[in-house]
């Protein structure tokens, strides 16, 4: 098939992108570390991090080979999927951890050149840590491309033919989102675990216990819980919005590929659209990351201010690009499109500042749960969850409107079911996913930049820079705590619509398992047709799926379980770790002399242990069971039973996701409006409250909330790989 030459802006893109990330890492290295004790602190959380994620990388990469001979197995044994799929897994898993790692060690070198940079002013410590988390902006978006380019041009070189090549090849290509799914997963639940279980240890005995300061050297905690800012905040999450990214593009592609089956070059161009507009927000993101910059002594509104004006204008301009791209593609309903995809950028600026609104200590939300802390740590807690509940309404509204406007956009705004309609108004909820991630270089950047910004108020305390470069690098600090939420909050909403849109891909890839066994099916007129002559609403007819069915009941009901058995599940590993924490640091402090005084050096490296050895054995149950469970009730539901699950987990998982992110957020802010004076200040009654809270919430925010986000993912994308073996099975 002869690919359009507009195809080659996404390997230029792509290298564009990871030339910027080198270039930015560059000047980053080239700021000064500043002083000889800061270097040192540095270092250690530096090799603390590194040596963390060589050891989950040695676990990671021994499930991988298990699963990938599995796959070889049922590829080349039993012909139960496409032979591609083995090799596709590998290379998604080894792109998403590849930009976790580098998202990793840029943010362990960054710390201490912010802090350093904040003892001049406080614009100077924004632009090293804005423009370090844009080195893992770009180097996500950049592997993504890459990695979607290259498996395009090899799997069109060998497919040659009539309009079922471009499903193939589309529907095969969803397949290394597996991999980068799985891998994204246990960096996840194992970063989440790592950082949780220090960040508890190190608040509740050294914050609450012992009465010093976050980050004090004296805290034997404090080094583990900087390591654990940055594999679980910045690998851990590079890795997410990897797969979030890579899916998106994906999920869109095969439905371009579906809904445009007979329309002959039309079908290219649709597959390739969503490929452009992610590229072009390269190129925008880029523009965007240049226009960030603050002045002396802003407020945390000037601040926000800031970041808002980097991603504000290039969600514009990206919208104004995105006409001129399908234009200029002339897909049919190149306007509609359009539209669908600003519906998901507008969906993504909604969730975000409904996110800011309520995890920000700027609004009411916020300053209630500190004002809670007058009277204990329960009002607290009970404030904060009835926040985190609240907060769920306006995104589940935006995401259920965003995907009537997208779906009746692409499709003209008809309202009939047929074939056709469905078809593209699919395509359209697919690629309005893909609008609310073609900024992700700089929206990802402004994610990346919290733990940094965390890491760097670290170092400054422990290193004793003074009261003014602290106040800086806390405001810092503080932004970041609302940027990390909103982050939060873009990738659950991007996840409920790719997660859409690869229910829809199940679907195909289903049709093409059924095709390939020779299978036959009975459509709504009653012929007997093949496989790949099948509409959705055929399919669906066939396999009964619907709501009198009850294997489709009984999924939804073991979707929505699954999230919930997911969360207790990490929640109870960060409980386990953080437990060996504290009663470690509380050993060290009775067992150590001088430590409190000053004049004894506390084993910054047992602490660490701890958190590695926690990590690694708790996030393996939990992450195979995500896998597990697809496949199980493919096994013994069937189609029918899959899609519940999908749906039930979607739905429950996505609301569950935000009320923990926003929970968290909202009690990690309150302790720090408190931090800064107000309802009487650190070390006061409220303020031991807030720290409870946090603590609470740290788990909430930091592994359990965000790691739902993939949950929902991996399983569509474990449905969608495993559709033949259930296809046999059924």
């Amino acid at each position: 098939m002869i690919i359009p030459s507009a195809f080659w802006l996404v390997p230029v893109a792509s290298v564009v992108a990871l030339a910027m990330a080198w270039m930015f890492f560059r000047s980053m290295m080239g700021a000064d570390e500043g002083t000889p004790r800061m270097r040192e602190i540095a270092g250690h959380v530096r090799r603390g991090a590194m040596a963390y994620l060589k050891q989950q990388y040695k676990v990671v990469c021994i499930v991988f080979v298990v699963l990938a001979i599995i796959f070889s197995i049922m590829a080349y044994v039993l012909h139960w999927q496409n032979p591609w799929v083995p090799f596709a897994f590998l290379t998604g898993g080894f792109f998403s951890g590849l930009a976790g790692f580098f998202g990793m060690k840029t943010a362990t070198y960054a710390s201490a050149r912010t802090a350093n940079a904040a003892r001049k002013s406080m614009d100077a410590g924004l632009k090293i840590a804005f423009r370090s988390g844009a080195v893992m902006g770009l180097t996500v978006v950049g592997l993504g491309l890459l990695d979607i380019a290259i498996w395009f041009l090899v799997l069109n070189s060998f497919y040659e033919g009539d309009h079922m090549a471009l499903i193939t090849i589309t529907t095969t290509m969803l397949t290394f989102g597996m991999g980068a799914s799985t891998q994204a997963l246990f960096a996840r639940v194992g970063g989440g675990i790592y950082t949780k279980a220090a960040d508890v240890g190190a608040d509740i005995v050294g914050k609450v216990e012992a009465d010093i300061p976050e980050d004090d050297p004296r805290n034997p905690a404090t080094i583990a819980d900087n390591v654990g800012d940055n594999v679980g905040d910045v690998a851990g999450m590079g890795a997410d919005l990897y797969e979030s990214y890579c899916g998106s593009i994906l999920s869109t592609a095969a439905l371009g590929a579906t809904a445009f089956a007979m329309s002959g070059e039309m079908q290219m161009k649709a597959v390739i659209a969503p490929m452009l507009i992610a590229a072009v927000g390269v190129f925008l993101s880029i523009f965007g990351i240049y226009l960030v910059r603050t002045k002396e002594g802003a407020t945390m509104r000037d601040l926000l201010r800031s970041l808002a004006v980097g991603t504000n204008i290039s969600a514009v301009l990206i919208a104004a690009a995105t006409f001129g791209i399908l234009y200029l593609l002339q897909i049919d309903g190149w306007l509609g499109l359009s539209f669908s995809v600003i519906t998901g950028l507008c969906a993504g600026v909604i969730i975000g500042q409904a996110t800011e609104y309520y995890t920000s200590h700027s609004y009411k939300p916020t300053q209630k749960i500190s004002e809670a802390g007058l009277t204990g740590s329960a009002t607290v807690i009970i404030k904060g969850i009835g926040t985190g509940m609240i907060s769920t309404c306006i995104p589940v509204v935006t995401i259920g409107v965003a995907i009537l406007l997208s779906y009746l956009f692409a499709n003209g705004f008809n309202l009939e079911m047929n074939a056709e309609a469905l078809s593209k108004g699919l395509y359209g909820i697919g690629i309005a996913a893909v609008g609310m991630l073609s900024t992700l270089g700089i929206t990802l950047a402004t994610d990346a930049y919290g733990p940094i910004a965390d890491n760097a108020g670290g170092n400054a305390e422990m290193c004793e820079l003074g009261e003014e470069v602290r106040h800086r690098t806390d405001a810092l600090d503080a932004l970041g705590n609302t940027t990390a939420a909103t982050g939060k909050g873009f990738a659950i909403g991007s996840a409920a619509l790719t997660a859409l849109a690869l229910l829809a891909s199940y679907i195909e890839e289903v049709k093409i398992a059924m095709e390939r066994t020779g299978t036959t099916l009975t459509n709504l007129k009653g012929e007997v047709i093949n496989a790949a002559q099948a509409t959705i609403p055929d399919f669906m007819n066939y396999f009964q799926v619907t709501l009198m069915n009850p294997k489709v009941l009984v999924g939804a009901f073991i979707g929505g379980m699954a999230a919930f058995l997911f969360c207790g599940l990490t929640m109870e590993a960060v409980g386990r770790a953080a437990q060996k924490m504290v009663e470690e640091v509380r050993r060290q402090f009775r067992e150590i002399k001088g430590i409190l005084e000053g004049t004894g050096t506390p084993d910054y490296g047992s602490c660490v242990e701890i958190s590695t050895r926690a990590a690694q054995h708790e996030m393996i149950f939990p992450s195979l069971l995500a896998i597990a469970i697809p496949i199980v009730v493919g096994c013994v539901l069937g189609v029918a039973g899959v899609l519940g699950l999908l749906v039930g987990g979607l739905t429950c998982g996505f609301t569950l996701a935000v009320f923990m992110a926003n929970a968290g957020g909202a009690w990690d802010n309150a302790k720090k409006m408190v931090e800064e004076g107000n309802f009487g200040g650190k070390g006061s009654f409220a303020h031991k409250a807030t720290i409870v809270g946090d603590t609470v919430g740290d788990p909430f925010k930091d592994t359990s909330g965000p790691s739902l986000n993939i949950l929902i993912k991996l399983m569509s994308m474990v449905s969608i790989v495993r559709a033949g073996l259930t296809v046999a099975f059924s």
